[in-house]
């Protein structure tokens, strides 16, 4: 135990015991919807733990993305690499007529001195 405050003769109001009771560890529960066995949605309560592990399956609203796999996917590569090859070369900004195009300016070097 350890006691806080300041003792009466150094003119405090008296010590004070802290931590009598010890520490509680409660589960972390979190309110989620869940399919059921039979396949309908219920919410209840479940721990974080059970989350994680599986034992409960929280209803999906919309099915995960999933990349596109076949051979329909390995046609459209090779075209993309076909048109990497006939690379245009970069042309350079041009203003629309009439902007105003700041230039920048250069930094005078002072003399050391």
């Amino acid at each position: 135990m350890t006691t806080r405050g300041r003792a009466k003769h150094l003119g405090g109001v008296g010590t004070k015991i802290t931590g009598i009771s010890r520490r509680q560890f409660k589960p972390n529960i979190r309110r989620v919807r869940i399919t059921t066995p039979n396949g309908t949605h219920k919410t209840v309560f479940v721990c974080a733990q059970c989350l994680r592990s599986g034992a409960v399956t929280r209803v999906i609203h919309v099915a995960p993305f999933r990349a596109p796999t076949g051979e329909k996917t390995k046609a459209e590569g090779a075209k993309a690499a076909a048109h990497g090859a006939e690379k245009q070369a970069a042309t350079p900004y041009v203003p629309p007529e009439g902007a105003k195009v700041r230039r920048r300016r250069r930094k005078r070097e002072e003399p050391a001195g």
